[in-house]
């Protein structure tokens, strides 16, 4: 018998942002989060987004022992303001027993429902910042920061439970070496005379905090047309400088701006800290700065994590402006491997931007869908 349990205590939440560390205790490629980060993004005075969204955490129990666990979300902007009917989920983690996963499942379709909601998507987060989807390929490489790790007989419970393919993500990696100048050295010189831009050279983090604003402005603007994409506001711009920056190499973030001191482009990459993450197996303290600290000089890999350009400037060449900006810092780190985050794969225009670097798609994952109404 499954008994459904609520989290009312930091007790209970902490037993929740710790339920995968036991899931996953012999997995080589699961990548822990940082436990005292996570217990912040669930927290009301903390995490800005409970201004405009609602989550209910739930762990499943069998035996006496946790077999699983699931955060019901309700983003209201996304529900008032786009009238998009849905019921979100995320953090889903379950042992492989279909009982556990359909309770788990049914216990947010019935929160849906309570809210007049006409469908459930997972597994997604609060906002277009946070991680997404379930892995469906590439259950052998080990999972960078910013993306969930799932066991392969995930998928066979979502199908069991009539879950439909919502969204599907693909996630791809290519050698620095790949990268030819050739492709855009030429070019990103003749964009920058031709519409007067200038690429910003960054080397502390006190000089990227006064162009934050703008560049969520510009994310903003640059990720509107995307489907169920929800606005970041004041309130979470601030969040995110405090929650992102400070793990950023500062010359790791580039951003293109016009004559009149305007951004039309931005870049974020970040040092890859998945095994620098093992390795503190969620914990900050005592050890665990070293490790970062470690990663964010010395690292040989990193990821792109955001990439936008201002609607006037898509299809002028600006991306090539940015590439040139980073293959000059890679060259001087030393940098052997470049991975990207999960992307839609229906996104032509983004795909298209990377082609010259011939990318190796290694993982793949999908958002599933059900209606409740």
């Amino acid at each position: 018998m499954i008994i459904l349990k609520e989290v009312q205590t930091k007790k209970d939440l902490k037993a929740f942002v710790k339920f995968p560390f036991k899931l996953y205790e012999d997995s080589k490629y699961w990548v822990p989060p940082i436990i005292s980060q996570e217990i912040k993004t669930f927290s009301k005075k903390q995490n800005p987004v409970f201004n405009d969204a609602d989550a209910r955490l739930f762990l499943a129990y069998k035996n006496g022992d946790i077999v699983g666990r699931i955060a019901a979300i309700v983003n209201w902007l996304e529900v008032k303001e786009q009238n998009q009917k849905k019921m979100r989920f995320g953090w889903f983690d379950f042992i492989d027993d279909l009982e556990v996963s359909k309770t788990l499942l049914n216990e947010v379709e019935s929160i849906g429902k309570a809210h007049n909601l006409e469908y459930t998507e997972g597994p997604v987060g609060f906002s277009n910042l946070d991680k997404v989807g379930v892995m469906t390929e590439g259950f052998e490489s080990i999972a960078p920061m910013i993306t969930w790790y799932n066991h392969a007989y995930y998928v066979k419970h979502y199908e069991a439970a009539n879950y439909k393919v919502e969204k599907s993500y693909s996630e791809s990696k290519f050698p620095f070496e790949n990268v030819k100048p050739e492709f855009f050295h030429k070019a990103q010189e003749l964009i920058k005379r031709r519409y007067q831009l200038t690429p910003l050279k960054l080397t502390k983090t006190e000089e990227v905090l006064p162009y934050a604003d703008k560049m969520f402005d510009l994310f903003n603007e640059s990720y509107a047309s995307l489907s169920s994409f929800v606005a970041i506001n004041d309130v979470q711009k601030e969040y995110f400088k405090k929650k992102f920056i400070s793990f950023v190499n500062p010359e790791y973030i580039k951003f293109v701006v016009d004559k009149d001191d305007n951004m039309v482009g931005f870049a974020i990459v970040m040092p890859a800290f998945a095994k620098a993450l093992q390795k503190m197996n969620g914990k900050l303290f005592p050890f665990g700065f070293k490790h970062i600290i470690k990663a964010k000089k010395h690292s040989k890999d990193v990821i792109f994590y955001l990439i936008g350009i201002h609607p006037d400037y898509q299809n002028k060449g600006v991306h090539a402006v940015i590439f040139n900006e980073y293959y000059e810092t890679f060259k001087e780190k030393g940098i052997e491997t470049c991975f990207r985050t999960p992307e839609l794969e229906d996104n032509e225009a983004i795909h298209k931007i990377w082609k010259h670097f011939f990318p190796e798609v290694y993982k793949r994952r999908k958002t599933f869908r059900k209606d409740i109404r």
